[in-house]
């Protein structure tokens, strides 16, 4: 499978709107696209899925590994993958998007906002790509897709102030259509706001498909196996929670989680009962819009019975949050939650923590070994006021976690963390391979 990343000359610049235009105007040449988010991001790759109904494959070095994220590509289906990267093209202390295209050898093409400029819109580019070499990165700018660009004069002077070497791929002209919403964390899920295709078709009708898919290359093959961790899972179940309290879970999760085990999916923002399996798994989200009905429900009920009957769980933030013992908005409203982990949360008006991390377990839990680490990503609004008693399965090398110093609450076989792993961290290896009465 071919590639190409559009990268960004920096964060909100368009990269999402852009994929999203490209991604249709393959669809409509008749090619089958394959979706792709450099970074831990969740809301991007869910724009792609809502317009192409194919999941977005997470690429992140850091989150993976090298290997990991080459296997997590290869996974993927389709004519061509778009990978869409994160921030601008060399940002970020862990993983850039420079990162991902050098780690996959694929070649760069660059969004850049060209609203009010042609000649400098090309110096951008050129600057952008004589840079990887000033830092000794293999990284290949091919060219830019000018982000809104009116046609005319104004296309026409950035194209022809390009170097021979940088290609004009097209534009993405401005349309008021062409915007998405966004609340804290970033933009509203793909579920919920995703763009009028229409609109997407008209600006795909200025992007030059046949450049794009002559450009795109093919990365190094590896192999996409996993090694089973165990011939005895075959019968294991493990219940995941989704909806749009948990909605986000990496494609790399279910993948990992099906290889050796049937994936029970409920919902318990409509109170349904937690199927009976071996593990269960709540992932991130936003339960701090669905409090009240997660209050009303019986299924945090359940949850706690089945923690305290030693099930295994593993709630990554929105899911550390409804195991906790309550939940306050912005707003001020107090709802009661699962009561499993003694945590009291509530949300705040900015971000609490960004970044890559890494954690250092300091005792066994359900996702990890003692003296294993651990790779992440936290990014959350909410902070947690903990009992006296609380006690901790990480203590933290990078990153803020729980307490400024550990992360994964524990209580029983639960453990709830900040933290969100990837399919190929070794914690659903871990979770897997679990018996209830183990800890």
């Amino acid at each position: 499978m071919d590639g190409v990343v559009l990268a960004g000359t920096s964060s909100g610049v368009g990269k999402t709107v852009a994929t999203l235009a490209t991604l249709t105007a393959l669809e409509d040449a008749g090619y089958q696209p394959q979706p792709a988010k450099a970074g831990p991001d969740f809301i991007d790759p869910s724009h792609h899925e809502a317009l192409v109904d194919t999941p977005s494959r997470t690429l992140d070095p850091w989150l993976a590994g090298e290997a990991g994220m080459c296997r997590t590509y290869w996974r993927g289906t389709g004519d061509i993958c778009i990978v869409e990267g994160v921030m601008g093209l060399y940002d970020g202390t862990k993983t850039s998007t420079a990162a991902v295209a050098e780690g996959l050898d694929l070649p760069v093409v660059l969004v850049v906002d060209a609203k009010a400029g042609m000649e400098s819109v090309a110096a951008t580019a050129l600057g952008f790509a004589r840079y990887a070499d000033r830092i000794g990165a293999d990284i290949d700018v091919v060219g830019i897709l000018a982000q809104r660009a009116h046609g005319g004069r104004h296309a026409d002077g950035i194209r022809d102030a390009l170097p021979e070497d940088l290609t004009y791929f097209g534009r993405i002209p401005p349309m008021s259509d062409l915007e998405i919403p966004d609340r804290h964390l970033g933009l509203h899920m793909g579920a919920e706001a995703g763009l009028d295709r229409d609109a997407l078709s008209t600006a795909a009708e200025t992007i030059d498909v046949e450049r794009l898919v002559d450009v795109a290359r093919t990365p190094p093959a590896v192999e996409t196996a996993r090694t089973t961790t165990d011939g005895s899972l075959a019968d294991r179940r493990v219940a995941v929670a989704r909806d749009s309290a948990f909605c986000f879970t990496y494609p790399s999760v279910l993948e990992r989680l099906r290889a050796e085990a049937t994936v029970e999916p409920f919902s318990p923002v409509a109170g349904d009962p937690v199927p009976d399996a071996d593990a269960i798994y709540l992932p991130g989200g936003y339960p701090e819009l669905y409090g009240e009905s997660l209050e009303a429900s019986g299924t945090l009920d359940e949850l706690a019975s089945r923690a305290a009957d030693g099930v295994p769980i593993y709630g990554e933030c929105g899911g550390l949050m409804a195991l906790s013992e309550s939940l306050t908005t912005t707003g001020g409203d107090t709802h009661e939650m699962a009561g499993v982990l003694p945590a009291d949360i509530e949300m705040q008006d900015r971000y609490q923590a960004l970044d890559h991390v890494e954690l250092a377990a300091q005792s066994d839990s359900v996702v990890a070994g003692s003296g294993t680490h651990r790779r992440g990503h936290e990014f959350h609004y909410s902070a947690a006021t903990l009992d006296s008693d609380a006690s901790f399965a990480f203590e933290m090398v990078r990153g803020d976690g729980i307490d400024g110093e550990h992360d994964g609450l524990t209580e029983y076989n639960t453990v709830g963390t900040y933290c969100h792993c990837h399919g190929e961290s070794g914690a659903f290896d871990r979770l897997l391979a679990m018996p209830s009465t183990d800890i």
